[in-house]
Parts: C-alpha cells; structure tokens; sequence
C-alpha cells in the first residue's frame, strides 16, 4: 500500500498541470491527501486531477493565473469551504524567460516577477490566515539553484527566484510560533517541459542543441544525470510530514551536487 502520511489532510498545489508541481499532485494524492489542483492550464491540469483520482482522494481544478489579483484569497476560501482545512501549500507555479540583460524588456522583468514571486507571495499570505488558526500546517515554495547562484541570460529569473528564498526565511519567522514550516525547495536541472524550453534558448545562444546543453548540465553535476520531477516531489512530501517539523526558513538545494 505504500505510506499513507497525508491521509485526509488537504494540499493546494500551484503549477499542478506539468512538471514539478504535477508529480507533487501525484504524490500527495498518493500518500492519501485531498487536492486543489491551479494552473492556468485548465486541459492538463484536469489532466493531472483525473490521474490523482485513481487513488480515491478529492481534487479540485481550478483554472487561474496565479497573479491573478484576488485569486488566491478565493482559492483558499473556496478550499475551506469544500473540503474544511488547508494542510499544505506547494507553491510550484513558475514561468522563465531567458535574455541578455541589454534585451530584457520591463514587461519581460515585470512578467517574471508577478509569477515566480508575487504569485508565491500571494498564496502564501492566503492561506496563512487558516494556517495560523489551525496552528499546523506546512509550506513549500519551488526556488530554483537559480536562487542561489546564476549564469548569463537569466537575470530576471534568478531574481524571481532570490525573491522566493527570502520571502520564504521571512514567512518562516512568522509562522513559526504557530508551530507552521516553511520551506523554499531549490531544485537543479530536472526534466520538465519548463527546463527543456530553458534549453532550447540558453543552449542557442551558446550555439548548441537544447538536448548539448541538457547534457552539459549533467555532466557538470558530481551525480553526472538530470533530475526527474518525482525526487523533488519526496523531498516536497518530506517537508509536509512529520518527518521534518523541526526544519523550517530552509532553501534545500537538490541539483545533484552542481553547486558545491
């Protein structure tokens, strides 16, 4: 039957259509937590809810853009009222553009904030209020290694991603005394259809193939391999469970050694 951790605790999962935020999707559902499933891709999002079904557990799609103004107070009212409770956030929603600075249009710097930050920001405020009445709960932010270290063309995103590390260290200190963790996970190089786009444009502007860069990457990685979005998934529903209550205010990098 596998671990069952989550049995009956409710999860709203941000970005749950693709990639890193959908194999969380699948691992909460699989460990037995109710789901509310938001992306703006309303046809893989239901995608992904159907797929969770499979394990018996409730999901709820709902078809927002995560800056949307107002729409994570109302993902969270709306949680409280099917389902009773907010257990855990995962805040996986993200977007990246990648230019040389000289080309870095104000829309493109603005664009990439207002999701990989604000959005972050705001689900975390929503759901704080519940949180911190209930007196438990968890809180996971994706970062990225990009929030730690960088490289050319990627300054707007390796800002966003700086921005969540720092405003997950400062959730933290608040939450903490209501007994809520908070936690930025930074992931490396992990094969989802985001970082094969990222591929696609910094490998051309380094005359090389998405598929030379991506393995560049993993041969730069002391693990010589690419992460796949089930392992930042465990390290996800390890910062949920009971396992890690004593962790909070950490950014945990799984880039497969690169950043040593």
């Amino acid at each position: 039957m596998g671990l069952k951790r989550f049995s009956d605790k409710v999860a709203i999962i941000t970005g749950s259509a693709t990639g890193i935020g959908q194999a969380c999707a699948f691992r909460f559902a699989k460990e037995g937590a109710h789901l509310v499933c938001v992306d703006w891709n309303e046809e893989e999002n239901k995608k992904t809810a159907e797929q969770c079904r499979i394990n018996g557990v409730n999901v709820i799609t709902l078809n927002k853009d995560v800056c949307e103004p107002g729409g994570a107070d109302s993902v969270a009212s709306l949680t409280m009222e099917k389902l009773g409770r907010i257990d855990i956030l995962v805040c996986s929603a993200g977007i990246y553009t990648g230019s040389l600075l000289p080309e870095v249009s104000l829309e493109q710097w603005q664009n990439m904030l207002n999701v990989n930050l604000t959005g972050t920001f705001l689900y975390n405020r929503a759901v704080a209020y519940v949180l911190m009445e209930q007196k438990s709960g968890s809180i996971i932010n994706i970062s990225s290694m990009a929030g730690k270290t960088s490289w050319p063309a990627t300054a707007e995103y390796s800002a966003s991603k700086s921005g969540v590390i720092g405003l997950t260290r400062s959730v933290a200190m608040e939450l903490g005394p209501y007994g809520i963790t908070v936690n930025a996970l930074c992931p490396g190089n992990t094969l989802t259809p985001m970082v094969k786009k990222v591929a696609e444009e910094i490998g051309a502007l380094n005359g090389m193939t998405g598929d030379e860069w991506l393995s560049m990457r993993a041969s730069d990685a002391p693990l010589k391999r690419l992460a796949e979005p089930w392992e930042m998934a465990g390290i996800t529903a390890f910062f949920a469970s009971n396992d890690s209550r004593y962790i909070t205010g950490q950014s945990i990098s799984a880039d497969g050694g690169l950043i040593l």
